[in-house]
């Protein structure tokens, strides 16, 4: 099996990347140096030149914020680059996985969000994602979408490193208490990722890790993991104002991968421990 993995340069791409090292499957890794997503010719040679069996899109526009005052930007990598990739796959008849988000969803439920519940982007970035997700159904039949959220891994900024570098200098913090989720940390992910992309199990996925929480208590689990005291001052999102929207659920049930059969994430907090050891080894 051959597979091209797009957005090396990032933290889930970055992570894929090692999991497929371990497995020892060919592969070939890229990032904006390699081609250009946005640019369809520069994508069909590249990915023609390789010919892969299966593409691992994790290349995206992240900036949450920041879309709201470059919404076209936004639209061109999220929305194009995604559609460009997908009908290069479809001629190929290559399978691909795309990596959605949380935010497709406004946040509004009561409970946890299902695969097939309606999406309702309340900020530029989940509506982009959200027609990545639509380009890659529109044009592909081997396809995975996996929505995940609260990202954090070992290359690339996150919300695990803001708060160890902020504890460092700060006895206290105000974090937001009021929107609640679930992490994802990569390494995990990546190997279900990886077991997902040699099956034929396609469809729409949530995958993060088991459980659920606010940001302040992902913040005092990293605190506490870490040996830090800090007190966090739990604060309403209200408080905290930003440019974008943010949904505040973002739980996502994840009976899909049960019913696929794919083993389900480790459990967020046990993450955080591997992910803090790990980073001081």
């Amino acid at each position: 099996m051959k597979v091209l993995v797009t957005g090396v340069g990032g933290q889930l791409g970055y992570d894929v990347i090692k999991e497929l090292e371990k497995r020892n499957i060919d592969y070939i890794g890229a990032d904006r140096a390699e081609f250009d997503i946005t640019d369809f010719d520069a994508a069909h040679k590249f990915i023609t030149d390789y010919m892969p069996d299966a593409v691992i899109h994790c290349s995206a526009y992240t900036a949450v914020d920041k879309a709201e005052d470059e919404p076209e930007l936004c639209h061109l990598v999220n929305a194009v680059g995604t559609e460009n990739i997908a009908k290069v796959c479809k001629e190929i008849d290559s399978k691909m996985i795309y990596i959605s988000t949380d935010y497709v969803f406004d946040g509004t439920k009561d409970g946890y969000y299902e695969v097939y519940d309606i999406p309702n982007p309340i900020n530029v970035y989940g509506k982009t994602k959200l027609e990545g997700e639509k380009a890659v159904q529109e044009i592909l039949e081997k396809y995975f979408i996996v929505r995940i959220s609260w990202v954090f891994g070992f290359n690339g900024n996150n919300f695990v490193k803001t708060m160890l570098r902020l504890g460092k200098e700060r006895s206290e913090l105000n974090v937001v208490a009021d929107q609640i989720g679930s992490p994802t940390y990569t390494a995990d992910l990546a190997l279900l990722l990886v077991d997902m992309i040699q099956t034929e199990k396609y469809g729409i996925y949530h995958a993060t890790n088991e459980g659920e929480c606010s940001w302040a208590e992902f913040a005092e689990e990293i605190f506490r993991v870490a040996g830090m005291k800090v007190k966090v001052n739990h604060i309403k999102a209200a408080e905290y104002p930003s440019k974008a929207k943010r949904p505040m659920n973002s739980r996502m049930s994840k009976i899909m991968l049960d019913k696929k059969h794919f083993k389900r994430l480790p459990d967020w907090d046990f993450s955080i421990f591997k992910y803090i050891w790990d980073k001081d080894k």
